[in-house]
């Protein structure tokens, strides 16, 4: 098996919501996806990221659907500068994501914020800078 993680996989409630949220707000560009479709996939550098309904999603892995807070799982957008992640930081809430925690150094040297996608998912914005992960 490779190292590598090739697709994730997003249960969202609302489905149109977060597909402009991603498309329009982000500007992630869908890939072959036909409108009322309730699947898409967006290509990015790298990996792929699809989002399909929550409770069809647990149907199909055969598990509840319950919510039960943190799953335990953030995304990470990483940023070439501390302005960039401010910009990226500011133009996600703009854009409908709430703000979890603002831009600030961090203790691991770094600089990073967390916002929450229209469903919750948490993405960090960050800045290393001991290894280039942008």
């Amino acid at each position: 098996m490779k190292p590598r993680i090739s697709l994730v996989t997003l249960g969202v409630r609302d489905f149109e919501k977060s597909l402009a949220f991603y498309r329009e707000g982000l500007g992630f560009a869908a890939h072959n996806h036909t409108e009322g479709e309730q699947h898409v996939m967006f290509r990015l550098e790298g990996s792929w990221l699809s989002l399909f309904p929550r409770d069809e999603l647990a149907k199909d892995a055969t598990v509840p659907d319950d919510g039960r807070g943190f799953s335990g799982i953030t995304l990470a957008h990483n940023a070439g500068s501390k302005a960039e992640v401010d910009a990226v930081f500011a133009h996600a809430v703009s854009v409908g994501a709430k703000a979890v925690k603002a831009p600030q150094d961090v203790f691991w040297g770094g600089y990073s914020g967390y916002f929450a996608d229209p469903d919750g998912y948490l993405w960090e914005v960050a800045w290393n800078p001991f290894t280039d992960l942008t």
